[in-house]
């Protein structure tokens, strides 16, 4: 080969590589970062291929059900976010100590070296506005603002030294669901759907119901799927109009040409697929697939005026309408129907008294009213159908509220109200596997510091997992470089409360 040859040979190449850039890489690189990426997601699973029947992941359902870690005592989780934090000191944790306290300079070792979200100069005391009473067989105590809940007291398995390290309502409330402050990490619900999929093939893993005329201060980031492919974040159904927008088909389309327009699609992007073999392709192709089965069964699912009359004394609910009671039996449908993970949240529970609606003597208990009846029909319903026991229900906000009455800018708030509070708080679990009628965790005498029992939000994202069946350190997905979990580096399992 004559020299000149070799030049231009090497010329050529030369110029090949330098249009093999790292998106090229990963685009046309079949046994590459995202194709090992997906093969992770689908559980190892055959999914190369092609349409004509042979192994292919455009023929795998992303959802499809998965074999957890080990046998788990819930197969599905209901977790109830009372968004806006509230007060524990109004609820469960009794403080007859604060009482004597009430209207009292606030000491000063309460107040050196700490951050409030508004406190500021030095409060007065507040003594808890409502009664108490030793509930149930077990004695938990619980006041008279949740007379129906104060029932099923031995039900339930309170954690009453919950701790956060965030004071603000969003960075708790991603805390609390995503394992970090920071915007970007999958929720918990994704985090379960992707390692469960789902029982029912027409409906989503992961569904969201919101109440209270807002969604929570973090926004949908709280059930995003973060770095998780998209087939796993929330979706968000109403209790009001239709269950998802534009679930109908258009004036003028028939299911069959619904069908043909999404087949259309589809074909495009398995053609796409095959191209730069992208896994967000075929979570894109799971998603179109998904929303066509989801206009026959979503709009029967998430119906509750065929519910018997019984069922809407129970609940509270009312038909047509949005609100917390109609969300609450909804979420019962859904997981009687398989889905893995529901998530209800409920804003108004920011009990500064800045206002009458915020002020915790009064918008405080009318949520209350508002959310004891549903909750506590929640746990009897599940009961007397057999699915308490494999069915988790949380309950909680993202953090307390403080023993002191809130002086937003050094004076007196107009009505009676708490800070946030992050030393210390309460949520609760029922059903799936968690001890009945339980305590666990204690605070000092006037519920400003956990003494006893300290848990954080990565234990009890470690303990909803572990009821599904799943060790938190080895539920992992790769992404920059390392393998990613919930509870990132911390958590424990909450045994003390697990049956």
């Amino acid at each position: 080969m004559s020299k000149e040859n070799n030049r231009i040979i090497q010329e050529a190449n030369k110029q090949f590589l330098e249009q093999v850039t790292r998106r090229h890489f990963f685009q046309e690189c079949v046994t590459g970062l995202g194709a090992m990426a997906l093969g992770s997601v689908l559980g190892g699973c055959n999914w190369l291929g092609s349409k004509d029947g042979s192994n292919s992941m455009l023929n795998t359902n992303p959802l499809m059900a998965h074999a957890p870690h080990f046998a788990g005592k819930a197969k599905s989780v209901i977790y109830i976010h009372m968004a806006g934090a509230p007060s524990q000191l109004e609820l469960f944790d009794y403080k007859p100590e604060l009482a004597k306290l009430d209207g009292q300079d606030c000491p000063q070792s309460l107040l050196e070296g700490k951050k409030f979200a508004f406190i500021r100069g030095v409060p007065k005391m507040m003594g808890p506005f409502a009664t108490f009473k030793q509930r149930g067989q077990c004695g938990a105590w619980i006041s008279d603002h949740l007379p129906h809940l104060a029932t099923v007291a031995d039900e339930l398995s309170f954690l009453k030294a919950v701790q956060t390290d965030q004071f603000n309502h969003g960075p708790a409330q991603l805390l609390m669901h995503t394992g970090t402050p920071r915007l970007g990490r999958p929720s918990i619900g994704s985090w379960v759907t992707y390692g469960l999929g789902s029982e029912n093939n027409n409906l989503p893993g992961f569904v969201v119901l919101t109440s209270g005329g807002k969604n929570p201060d973090a926004g949908k980031s709280v059930w995003g799927n973060g770095f998780l492919p998209s087939v796993y974040q929330g979706v968000q159904c109403r209790s009001e109009g239709d269950p998802v927008l534009f679930i109908k088909d258009p004036e003028g389309m028939s299911r069959d040409l619904r069908k043909a327009s999404i087949d259309a699609i589809n074909e495009a992007n398995r053609a796409t697929y095959e191209d730069f073999k992208d896994p967000e392709i075929v979570s894109r192709i799971a998603q179109y697939e998904m929303a066509y089965r989801m206009q026959i069964e979503v709009p029967e699912v998430m119906n509750i005026n065929n519910e018997p009359a019984y069922i809407h004394e129970m609940y509270g609910t009312k038909p047509g309408e949005a609100c917390f009671a109609n969300n609450v039996l909804l979420a019962r449908k859904l997981v009687e129907k398989g889905v893995r993970f529901v998530q209800l949240f409920d804003w108004g529970w920011d009990s500064h008294g800045t206002e009458e609606n915020l002020a915790i003597d009064y918008g405080f208990v009318n949520k209350c009213r508002a959310t004891d009846k549903p909750v506590t029909a929640l746990l009897l319903d599940l009961k007397q159908r057999g699915l308490l026991d494999e069915t988790l229900i949380v309950w909680g906000g993202e953090f307390g509220r403080t023993p002191m009455a809130e002086n937003r800018d050094g004076k007196k708030n107009p009505f009676k109200g708490r800070d946030h509070h992050t030393e210390a708080f309460t949520i609760w679990m029922a059903g799936g596997g968690i001890k009945k009628g339980y305590s666990f965790g204690e605070t000092d005498e006037i519920g400003y510091s956990a003494i006893s029992g300290k848990v954080t939000s990565f234990d009890i994202q470690a303990t909803i997992l572990n009821q599904l069946g799943f060790d938190h350190e080895k539920l992992v997905y790769p992404f920059q470089g390392r393998s990613f979990r919930l509870t990132d580096v911390h958590g424990r399992v909450i045994n003390e409360i697990v049956a």
